[in-house]
């Protein structure tokens, strides 16, 4: 058993009893677990609970498959398997893998299980850049907000090539149809564990982040949330004919036709060790592509389930009746860059190259250049490599959240910046890295590996700050600060003390040069 799932699992109060809790679901009833008291407010978690059949032998590359039912109490003690094998070595959030095939399952953090309760309800879609990632995180426990009143659900998805890959004869972005069954699982079973299905918050980060504003723009989703919120959201939207080309190599590289028949000859380790040969990113031209092109793996623009670019629908109006919470993280790719340049080759371009030249290399348009320096003069006096880390950061992460903003039009918008910096000891001290908001998001600073994220002692009062707006949009559709659609360019500042001030009339104008090149009004 995980660390996480022990932690999760055992249901003791403080004399060593355990106490379980039931509910039923439409397949059948599960047993899960009370952490403290039920009686003394305490809430009941629900661990992997299928909402899919495994998907191994036929269903290995089929779209999900609604699980089984079963007779009698099903256990639902420990994290289900996860879709995520070993330990890929690239999540900053703890997030263990789970061996096993039944990889399609829900967790249920409840205060309120069996019961007619009807509490709003948060379901939370982990990142990974769609390749790796587990829901089994302890920082995604939903006890917070359990105690707030909010039912929490943490969902699995396949990743990879498995979730999103091109197949000949296989149906497309079987990861995101991953996702839509398990929001119906939500909608058809959330109120037998005291959740309200007409009052779902979808909410996730980096990868989970671009999956709900996939959703949000995804006409065949829209009756199974209410509200969104997208933190630091890496978009996909890969053209057809790219995802056909990589998938006829990782095919042609295992010697098997890219069929179903095919590919299914082939063990899930070796095509694991293809996948990972193939999309590695182990050069300057590798990099480049990657932010030209985006990801390797994710939502893919298949002509059936997603019909057009994100943007373009969010622009034509899909989803525009839903409040939407979406920002980022000041400095999320400048740690990477930081440690590059302690390569003495790397080192030596950055000390030499002029600024211009620098963003150049980085595929910054040399119109756009004297601009953006402009704009960012401030980043620039921390050093050339907070500039091209926060170069990297606009082009993939914060320029997103603008031109989401601004497509939304009059849509309920609210836009944050996070600026949180993180301390001593943690090795990423001074940058407001990728996912240092998740720990203060979910409210749990006391969780295990937080401290490496954040540094030492991080600020209870942010995650109080960080938390209650998460809260106030989960429950009333408002995450407490003006919003952007009536305000253009407003956004929230999460930073320490909190005292500071935390609204800024136009928080991503650092951003404008970047979105100017493309003469598009989003």
């Amino acid at each position: 058993m995980t660390d996480a799932a022990m932690a999760n699992s055992t249901g003791t109060d403080d004399t060593g009893t355990i106490h379980h809790a039931e509910a039923d679901t439409v397949t059948g009833r599960v047993r899960g677990c009370w952490r403290g008291e039920p009686e003394a407010g305490g809430s009941a978690a629900f661990l992997g609970i299928p909402f899919a059949q495994p998907p191994v032998g036929d269903l290995r590359f089929a779209a999900p498959v609604p699980a089984e039912p079963w007779a009698g109490v099903r256990d639902a003690l420990d994290y289900g398997a996860t879709a995520q094998r070993g330990d890929p070595g690239v999540t900053l959030i703890p997030e263990p893998s789970v061996p096993g095939e039944a990889t399609l399952n829900v967790n249920v953090f409840t205060p309120a299980p069996g019961t007619d309760a009807a509490l709003p309800v948060l379901v939370w879609i982990h990142g990974g850049g769609y390749f790796a990632g587990s829901p089994a995180s302890p920082w995604y426990d939903g006890r917070s907000f359990n105690r707030d009143g909010v039912v929490t659900v943490t969902i699995s998805y396949r990743l990879g090539f498995d979730g999103f890959g091109w197949i000949e004869d296989a149906p497309s972005n079987r990861g995101v149809r991953d996702w839509l069954l398990a929001l119906q699982w939500v909608h058809d079973n959330i109120a037998y564990f005291g959740g309200d299905p007409s009052q779902v918050t979808i909410a996730g980060q980096s990868a989970g982040g671009g999956a709900v504003l996939t959703l949000l723009a995804m006409p065949a989703a829209q009756h199974l949330f209410h509200r969104v919120w997208a933190m630091s959201a890496a978009t996909t939207d890969i053209a057809v004919d790219r995802s056909e080309a990589l998938g006829r190599a990782i095919a042609g590289g295992l010697g098997v036709a890219p069929t179903r028949a095919g590919l299914s000859t082939v063990t899930e380790e070796r095509l694991l060790e293809e996948q990972q040969a193939l999309t590695e990113v182990n050069s300057l031209g590798a990099a480049r592509e990657l932010l030209t092109h985006g990801l390797h793996f994710g939502p893919s623009i298949d002509g059936e389930l997603i019909t057009r670019p994100t943007i373009d629908a969010i622009a034509a109006g899909v989803g525009a009746d839903k409040p939407l919470v979406v920002g980022a993280a000041d400095d999320e790719f400048s740690v990477l860059v930081a440690r590059a340049a302690k390569n003495p080759r790397a080192a030596t371009i950055l000390r030499w190259l002029p600024l211009t030249a620098l963003l150049g290399a980085a595929g910054l348009p040399r119109a756009q250049r004297s601009g953006y320096l402009a704009a960012n003069r401030e980043v620039a006096a921390r050093g050339r490599a907070a500039l091209l880390g926060r170069y990297l950061t606009d082009r993939v992460f914060r320029s997103t959240v603008v031109r989401i903003a601004r497509a939304r039009g009059t849509a309920p918008t609210w836009v944050y910046r996070y600026a949180f910096r993180s301390a001593p000891p943690s090795p990423m001290r001074g940058w407001a890295v990728h996912c240092i908001d998740v720990p203060f998001w979910f409210d749990c600073l006391d969780a295990v590996r937080v401290e490496v994220l954040t540094g030492r002692r991080p600020p209870q009062s942010l995650a109080d700050r960080t938390h209650a707006a998460a809260i106030g949009l989960t429950i009333g559709g408002d995450p407490g600060w003006p919003a952007w659609s009536s305000a253009p360019g407003t956004a929230r500042v999460f930073t320490g003390p909190a005292w500071s001030p935390d609204l800024d009339p136009d928080g991503y104008a650092s951003v404008a040069p970047l979105l100017a090149r493309t003469g598009a009004s989003h």
